[in-house]
């Protein structure tokens, strides 16, 4: 939680430790319970611990540079703030009630073991530009982190798709079969989806690498800070040009949060078609035992809980979505306690993308095909219309007139008057030559054109597929250091 800040902490001794907080100077008395139980923010912040403490020690850093901390402060500082780490990391540290949230929590902690030093972390920092640059750090290595695990989710729909060679299945539009298509298509398709997430991404994760340490509550310093050098030393990009857009801007947890429901919507396309494929109505996939449930009552069951979940949640990261930016939408400049609300929809949104490409990869990377049913739906014979109607085209006849030549011979075969190859043989105008491609297998042949669903395509999308995730590995790496 962001609060103006008036003053360096203080200790005030007709107040009881728990009610001591940061901004109690301006006040006669204690907080009530209730203010601080709507208000406190420790519950779900406290996960940003790692990035406060590396916040905190850039800025002490930075007091010393410009003369604010003698080296003996600066070192009592960071050796406080080192022993909070482990204290944090070992599960040693105690919260007290007037932790508001990590932020408190940490300097609270931080002045009792470097005593009058640590009275000095505060000075020109406000908890708004605190909480930004703790939350724009968390956001660098968190958002980096979902991306690497969606490269590994591509890399797996890679594997499966070359372990799949040229079996077959049909393509769908409106749910309907359409036109066989290279189960490897189907799978890099999804590939192809994700690879776009990855660079959304990256592009947030540019856009949000700017300090907003030395903004203060909102107007900077009369101290001589060095915002630029914090910048620097904290792995950012740059520093912030406006001290109120600095303390003020959220468009990077918008961001953020937008693309992690695209990549929820995304994950949800995957659940909805595994959900289907491992049914008996389809059979067309088989999960592993290690990435399905079972039924409580019904012996014979094996549930893909997986992919429903991946379906079912993209609801609650679209729900995160437009709450934030409800809450966004009517902000006055600069901070306004409101902003407390952006960090739990990032939070949620973050871990269930996370949990979410972890399971789905397993699942696919684990999953069987059965290659006998995908090809006995793609051979339908109606399959083949839109090849037989081609081939007219290229003897010379308008595409609307083909069209309607074979779906009449469709139509023929639909009502019983005959096997569809049969009718077409019968043809003067399209013969034997033509009902050859009704033949099983011949259709996804036939998929020749640049990023198409046959085999000679494929191959060029997978060199393609290949490049694509090596530029991403490469965008990644030459992001700036989180450290």
């Amino acid at each position: 939680m962001d609060l103006d800040d008036k003053n360096e902490f203080a200790r005030d001794a007709h107040l009881p430790e728990q009610a001591k907080t940061l901004w109690h100077g301006r006040f006669t008395g204690g907080p009530s319970e209730s203010l601080l139980a709507y208000t406190v923010s420790l519950p779900y912040d406290q996960r940003m611990w790692r990035d406060d403490i590396a916040g905190s020690k850039g800025h002490v850093r930075g007091l010393a540079r410009v003369g604010l901390l003698t080296e003996d402060e600066r070192n009592a500082i960071l050796g406080a703030l080192d022993q909070v780490a482990d204290e944090m990391e070992g599960s040693g540290f105690h919260f007290v009630d007037s932790d508001e949230d990590i932020h408190t929590a940490i300097e609270r902690r931080v002045t009792e073991i470097a005593g009058a030093a640590g009275g000095k972390l505060h000075t020109a920092r406000s908890r708004n530009d605190q909480v930004a640059t703790a939350f724009r750090l968390w956001c660098k290595r968190e958002l980096k982190d979902v991306a690497i695990r969606l490269i590994e989710m591509q890399e797996a729909l890679l594997d499966q798709a070359l372990e799949a060679g040229d079996a077959y299945l049909p393509g769908y539009t409106h749910l309907q079969r359409a036109q066989p298509v290279l189960l490897s298509h189907h799978l890099m398709a999804h590939g192809w989806a994700l690879g776009r997430d990855v660079s959304r991404l990256v592009d947030t994760l540019h856009r949000l690498d700017v300090s907003p340490l030395g903004a203060g509550a909102l107007a900077g310093s009369s101290l001589p800070i060095d915002p630029v050098g914090n910048a620097a030393d904290l792995g950012f990009a740059k520093a912030f040009d406006n001290s109120l857009d600095a303390v003020s801007d959220r468009d990077f947890v918008a961001e953020a949060v937008f693309n992690l429901a695209l990549i929820g919507i995304h994950l949800s396309r995957i659940g909805e078609e595994w959900v289907l494929w491992t049914s008996g109505e389809f059979g067309f996939a088989r999960l592993d035992d290690g990435y399905a449930t079972g039924s409580s009552m019904l012996p014979q069951k094996k549930n893909p809980d997986i992919a429903e979940l991946a379906r079912g949640k993209s609801g609650r990261l679209i729900g995160n979505l437009t709450g934030l930016l409800a809450t966004l939408k009517g902000l006055p400049m600069a901070y306004n306690r409101d902003l407390q609300e952006d960090k739990e929809p990032l939070f949620d949104s973050v871990e269930q993308v996370t949990l979410a490409v972890a399971a789905l990869t397993g699942m696919i990377a684990t999953a069987t095909f059965n290659t006998d049913a995908m090809a006995a739906a793609a051979d339908e014979e109606t399959m083949a219309a839109t090849d037989l109607a081609e081939f007219l085209v290229r003897d010379g006849m308008p595409f609307r007139e083909a069209h309607a030549v074979v779906g009449a011979h469709v139509q023929a075969c639909l009502a019983g008057k005959g096997r569809l190859a049969d009718l077409v043989a019968a043809d003067p105008v399209l013969g034997p030559d033509a009902a050859a491609l009704v033949r099983p297998g011949v259709g996804v042949q036939m998929r020749t054109s640049r990023g198409a669903a046959g085999p000679a395509a494929r191959d060029e999308q997978v060199a393609s597929y290949r490049t694509m995730l090596a530029d991403e590995i490469t965008a990644i790496r030459d992001l700036a250091s989180v450290d």
